[in-house]
């Protein structure tokens, strides 16, 4: 006999029985579960984003303050720079107006001269 013989009379199946109905009071506490269920996934869901969002602007924050303190350390490092370059030449400038050629320079403008060697003479105070 082949699988399936189209020219063969029907053969009677017994009809399906009828599904039975929930009564509304039957269905009502399981509806009421997964509704309650699936409110709570999403509580659940919304409450672990929000936590992560929040973390993540933790990381942000920290990563901003991180960058501030380093552009605060580069100004604070070009200020040192630029103030030690101004005391060496502070330096230079003492060094240079402390030098026997200048100050001998300025005594004679004033009228001053060298004393001759022979005519110094030195004290003792220990006496």
């Amino acid at each position: 006999m082949a699988a399936a013989d189209w020219f063969a009379p029907a053969i009677a199946h017994p009809a399906p029985a009828p599904a039975r109905r929930r009564t509304r009071r039957a269905a009502e506490p399981a509806r009421r579960a997964r509704t309650a269920r699936r409110s709570f996934r999403v509580r659940f869901g919304v409450a672990w984003i929000v936590a992560f969002a929040l973390l993540l602007l933790g990381v942000v924050a920290v990563n901003v303050a991180a960058l501030q303190a380093n552009v605060a350390v580069h100004r604070l490092e070009d200020q040192r720079a630029q103030l030690r370059a101004q005391n060496q030449a502070l330096a230079s400038q003492l060094s240079a107006a402390g030098s026997a050629p200048i100050i001998e320079g300025t005594a004679s403008k004033l009228g001053l001269v060298l004393a001759p060697t022979q005519d110094t003479s030195y004290l003792d105070l220990n006496k």
